[in-house]
């Protein structure tokens, strides 16, 4: 990181207190350290989430626009997942 930007952030007591507690427990060296790690998997699951709808929705949408009969209607959607919960929760 060859510059820096300064922020002020003012959290919530709860969750400095937590901040703190893993610097504490030397899960990270500072909170500092905690915040950027956050910003991290923040700016990554936004990134994850991007390529997930070009690559994936905007793909499933466009195969369904070019066959429509393709589709699967919302009602057996739900019924299959219905099923699969039932199937999970007796074994």
């Amino acid at each position: 990181m060859n510059s820096v930007q300064r922020f002020d952030v003012r959290l919530p007591a709860e969750m400095a207190a937590e901040l703190e507690q893993k610097v504490q427990s030397g899960e990270y060296g500072s909170v500092q350290d905690a915040l950027i790690e956050g910003a991290r998997a923040l700016l990554q699951r936004d990134a994850d989430i991007d390529r997930w709808l070009r690559e994936e929705v905007v793909a499933g949408h466009a195969e369904y626009l070019s066959d429509p009969s393709s589709s699967i209607p919302s009602e057996g959607v739900l019924g299959r997942i219905k099923a699969r919960r039932q199937a999970r929760a007796t074994r």
